[in-house]
């Protein structure tokens, strides 16, 4: 009788333990599905982010002279890495290809390169920066003109000295490209200069055509003023003066100029520069952008407050400015890379032109941005320090054009013709973008 007593209360034990344990048995089991549901969820979101951010996201095959640059490749360099501590002396070019090339941040710079993209030079002078600013592009007669570099590094310009304008013509270019049956081996073709009045002094902007004529914009030299100038491209001894003063006051130096797609105002940065690469005596107003009315003779100014202000651009329906500000370029004080190599982007008031609504488009990672280009998807191009970079409409770098060396300036010659101005050489990339016309009217 006690036997089977204790055997029923082992029973009944037993049965409160199977009852105790199988609510831990189902929280662990369900533990375990939510653990393996948690780590294939894990698995998934780690794959994409992988697959997304690794190279494999370019086409294994790019076009010719095109080189990936994925930034996922550099993001981590390593607590030893060589880090860059110039941004005007090193480049980044982690594949160490050889200049010229497209180098390809983004695959939607691909869009912009094309199938068959190309990057030469066509026009060079090792000894000479005869290629420096002030690109004009006049479709009229295939011409490229500029500007050497005034009072930089191989201009052979100062105080006493003007730099030089000059031309070449794209038609020959074209011909010796046939001539040379090669996609990317060098040309040079000839160079003329344009015999101009005194009253043009150290050209380093240019812009147009405006009605007609070639739009100048000079930094004066001494005592000789800044002007914004009209040159007649077939007779450049015509040439009229349209503004050298500020109310009777001379301008710093002015610097870069483009036309207002919709008005036909004139739109211009005035600089230290003149001073700081000593050809200009000391400056006696603030950087600023103005703004010129050629049918008044109303100057105004419309955006301060930059270290530098330099180069200048407009969207196509002349809704956003853009202002290159190259603050860590100093001449002769030599540079400083804590102050502003940026391109700020603003909202042009539709009644006064003003610049307003100012924000950092792009931070130039080498040298400076100077000239500034929009091609006709509103992406936007700027010279720096190693070649041209190239940044879509929200400010993301999609890639450069990599020289290895510095360029200053470029504008657009035709669809798909892309003129670099690189100091001592002009490059021709011959790409699927095309730019808008930055004439007027």
């Amino acid at each position: 009788m006690q036997k089977s007593i204790n055997t029923d209360k082992e029973d009944t034990l037993k049965d409160k333990s199977n009852e105790s344990r199988a609510p831990w048995s189902l929280m662990r089991s369900t533990n375990l599905l939510a653990s393996l549901v948690a780590l294939l969820v894990g698995l998934y979101y780690a794959t994409a982010s992988a697959q997304q951010a690794s190279p494999s996201s370019f086409p294994t095959k790019l076009p010719p002279q095109s080189v990936p640059a994925d930034p996922q490749s550099f993001a981590v360099l390593g607590q030893n890495a060589p880090f860059r501590q110039s941004a005007f002396t090193q480049f980044l070019n982690p594949t160490n290809a050889s200049p010229p090339f497209f180098q390809v941040f983004d695959p939607a710079f691909l869009d912009i390169l094309g199938e068959t993209p190309s990057i030469r030079v066509v026009a060079s002078n090792p000894g000479f920066a005869f290629a420096h600013e002030a690109p004009i592009w006049l479709s009229s007669t295939n011409e490229l003109f500029f500007a050497s570099n005034d009072g930089g590094p191989l201009g052979f310009s100062n105080l006493t000295q003007n730099n030089q304008y000059a031309k070449i013509n794209l038609t020959e270019v074209e011909a010796a490209i046939t001539a040379s049956h090669s996609a990317t081996s060098p040309l040079n073709v000839t160079v003329s200069k344009l015999d101009l009045p005194d009253t043009i002094q150290m050209t380093n902007g240019g812009t147009g055509p405006f009605r007609g004529a070639l739009l100048l914009v000079n930094s004066g030299r001494g005592l000789l003023p800044p002007t914004l100038a009209l040159v007649d491209p077939t007779n450049p001894r015509n040439t009229t003066v349209i503004l050298d003063n500020y109310f009777g006051r001379q301008f710093n130096s002015l610097n870069d100029a483009k036309i207002h797609p919709k008005s036909g105002k004139i739109f211009f940065t005035d600089v230290t520069y003149g001073w700081l690469n000593q050809f200009r005596p000391l400056p006696l107003m603030p950087n600023q952008v103005y703004r010129f009315d050629p049918d008044t003779g109303v100057v105004r100014a419309v955006a301060d407050g930059f270290d530098r202000p330099n180069g200048i651009a407009f969207s196509e329906d002349g809704q956003t400015a853009y202002i290159a500000d190259t603050g860590s370029s100093r001449g002769f004080l030599g540079n400083n890379q804590t102050e502003p190599a940026t391109v700020y982007a603003f909202d042009v008031d539709p009644k006064s032109q003003a610049f307003l609504n100012r924000r950092v488009f792009a931070y130039v990672d080498t040298g400076v941005p100077d000239g500034v280009q929009l091609d006709s998807k509103g992406n936007l191009y700027a010279s720096c320090g190693d070649g041209v970079h190239v940044w879509d409409s929200t400010g993301k770098l999609l890639g450069k054009f990599f020289l290895g060396t510095v360029s200053s300036n470029l504008v657009f010659a035709g669809k798909g013709h892309l003129m670099i101005l690189a100091e001592t050489n002009i490059f021709l990339a011959q790409i699927a973008a095309t730019g808008f016309s930055v004439a007027f009217p």
